[in-house]
């Protein structure tokens, strides 16, 4: 009887035995596939991650009817290939019907020659990827989340390298430098940067690696940016940094203040046109209630220098004569004062304005970009409630935003004190036709005696008003064509009403 040694190699179909057995326990199937009669055998793992029973033939065709549709000439092809071509076979496939999403499988495999060199047998490893598969989608779902969200949002968004390489330029990046995605990644971010900025980049980024110390990280400033056309353009820019793999990535979100500037300007513009305008009507309405006050003493002044000359006229004295030229003189020149004023007063009286078709939904928003600033810090609560069928209007733009003006700031120095603060601004058509505007707050409201007052040149109840405000805004509306009053509202605060004419096809 024949012995065998410990050295002799043990039996070589026991040790492909024994490693079946060693890599199934790891949850590793096993398969083989004869490519010419397309026999098929499966191990029990493999069973169980197809879902077949033991009891159950495992054929090719069984094999096929078992992958999702949409992945069924895909694995064909690829064993075909493998059986014409050699190499290995890789392919990942959905398993579990035409609906739901379906189980990932991976099958590799070799290719087993016969003593001819043909390809004669597939023989390899299945493996469950499901859960990996779930990992892959979800990453994918939330990367192509974030690349929406980056392609919707205003600011550019530009991440960089430790080195200053940009790694990703978001759409908004693409429309505001010029740049394309595929063009700026792998350039340095120094190109999207003027004089001196540009030469300077890399030393910025390199002493802060060095020293930590930092100058624009984690705090927002505005710079200026340079685009693709050599064209320059201020912008606000925040820095964040994070590490990755130890490596260094900075991200800057970029805001162009192109038109926030423009904005800035329009607005202190408007703001020189509403200060002058109402520098003027604040002396013209003085002017004009001035001259009502000063005829008066300037006719009696004339009156006393007849009555005075008449008196001289019974006195003997040599002085007699000066006397009455210079009461002569005096009295012609109450009487010129008197015609320089009242001819003032015609010339305010005649409130001549330049008067256009205006939107006066647009007039509120200029007006209260002026008249409700800081209203957010005050915690009041704006609304307005405009109609579109009661928006255009003929009036002097700069004018009655002078009045809109006047009436906000009122409005909220009158809820400074208030539990509740609200304004309410909106507009109607009145049975006139008219547009009517109304301005209500939440404030304190007025007093018994202080409403028939209220238009009135130099009344105020501001211990450092003026008195003019609303006495000029009256005088507009009124040069206008319309009308403006005042009256205490449900909530105990003050609604301000003034019209305006509509306007038409003729106008």
């Amino acid at each position: 009887m024949a012995h065998t040694s410990a050295a002799e190699p043990p039996d070589e179909g026991a040790r492909s035995d024994h490693f079946r057995v060693r890599i199934e326990g790891f949850g590793v199937g096993t398969w083989d596939l004869d490519l010419l009669t397309h026999e098929l055998q499966w191990s029990e793992v493999t069973r169980s991650l197809f879902g077949v029973p033991r009891d159950q033939a495992v054929t090719y065709e069984r094999f096929l009817s078992l992958l999702r549709p949409a992945d069924r000439g895909r694995v064909e092809q690829a064993i075909r290939q493998a059986a014409e071509k050699g190499g290995a076979f890789d392919v990942s496939f959905r398993i579990g019907g035409s609906t739901g999403r379906g189980q990932w499988i991976r099958a590799r495999a070799g290719v087993i020659r016969d003593e001819s060199g043909a390809s004669r047998h597939l023989s390899g490893i299945i493996l469950d990827i499901d859960q990996e598969k779930q990992v892959e989608e979800a990453l994918r779902t939330s990367e192509s989340h974030m690349r929406s969200i980056l392609e919707t949002v205003p600011d550019a968004m530009i991440v960089i390298d430790g080195h200053g390489m940009i790694q990703l330029f978001s759409s908004a990046a693409e429309r505001l430098f010029g740049y394309s995605e595929q063009e700026a990644i792998g350039q340095n971010v120094s190109i999207l940067m003027p004089e001196p900025d540009r030469t300077r980049h890399d030393d910025y980024v390199a002493r802060y690696r060095s020293t930590g110390e930092r100058h624009i990280i984690g705090i927002g400033r505005i710079v200026t940016g340079k685009r693709r056309d050599e064209t320059t353009f201020p912008m606000h820019l925040s820095i964040g940094e994070m590490q990755s793999g130890g490596v260094p990535y900075f991200t800057g979100f970029v805001r162009d203040l192109t038109e926030h500037q423009q904005t800035q300007a329009r607005l202190q513009e408007l703001q020189s046109e509403l200060v002058h305008v109402s520098r003027l009507s604040a002396m013209g309405e003085m002017a004009s209630a001035l001259a009502h006050e000063l005829n008066q003493p300037l006719a009696a002044i004339s009156n006393y220098m007849k009555g005075s000359r008449r008196l001289l006229a019974g006195i003997t004295d040599p002085n007699t004569p000066k006397i009455e030229s210079a009461m002569d003189r005096a009295a012609e020149q109450a009487i010129r004062a008197g015609q320089i004023i009242r001819r003032l007063r015609d010339f305010v009286a005649r409130g001549e304005s330049e008067k256009r078709v205006e939107s006066l939904s647009k007039l509120i928003e200029e007006a209260g970009a002026l008249g409700l600033a800081g209203a957010r810090e005050q915690n009041v609560q704006l609304r307005f409630s405009l109609n579109p069928n009661a928006d255009l209007v003929l009036a002097d733009r700069v004018q009655i935003q002078q009045v809109m003006v006047n009436l906000f700031r009122n409005a909220l120095e009158a809820m400074t004190q208030s539990p509740r603060r609200e304004l309410v601004v909106s507009n109607t058509k009145d049975h006139d036709e008219m547009i009517e505007v109304q301005v209500s707050d939440t404030g304190s409201g007025f007093q018994d005696d202080v409403l028939p007052n209220l238009f009135q040149t130099f009344f105020t109840t501001k211990e450092t008003g003026m008195g003019v405000g609303l006495s000029i805004s009256r005088s507009i509306i009124e040069a206008h064509g319309g009308r403006m009053w005042a009256e205490s509202n449900a909530s105990g605060g003050a609604t301000f009403r003034f019209t305006l004419p509509p306007a038409t096809g003729e106008s």
